[in-house]
């Protein structure tokens, strides 16, 4: 069983920035791909960005890609998502999740444990 606890969130204005945290119980946590998805109000859950187990490959849906980063510490247990030149487009709630294999994914289907999620707002 894994526990994934996420960290970070708030209110910011547009153009600012936020830097979440997931982090995950368990000794196994370093052999998982990692991703983070979100959910705005009426929406289905997207997916943001993902990581693989080293760390060294990962993958950013388009509205995201230059202003998001995504990147872990296994010695921690922890994987990050920076949030640069924040959009009031990006407000939702920002999940953190993780996957029975080494190498990312961008479904949720392809995902065995989620966190509670952490709100992120950003006002114009």
């Amino acid at each position: 069983q894994v526990q994934l606890v996420e960290s970070g969130g708030g209110l910011v204005q547009a153009g600012g920035s936020l830097r979440l945290s997931c982090v995950g119980s368990g000794r196994t946590f370093s052999t998982y791909g990692m991703g983070w998805f979100r959910q705005a109000p009426g929406k289905e859950r997207e997916f943001v960005a993902t990581i693989n187990w080293t760390g060294d490959s990962t993958y950013y849906t388009d509205s995201v890609k230059g202003r998001f980063t995504i990147s872990r510490d296994n010695a921690k247990n922890t994987v990050y998502l920076q949030m640069n030149s924040l959009k009031p487009e990006d407000t939702a709630v920002y999940y953190c999740a993780a996957r029975f294999a080494e190498d990312w994914g961008v479904r949720r289907d392809e995902y065995n444990y989620w966190g509670q999620g952490t709100q992120v707002t950003v006002s114009s």
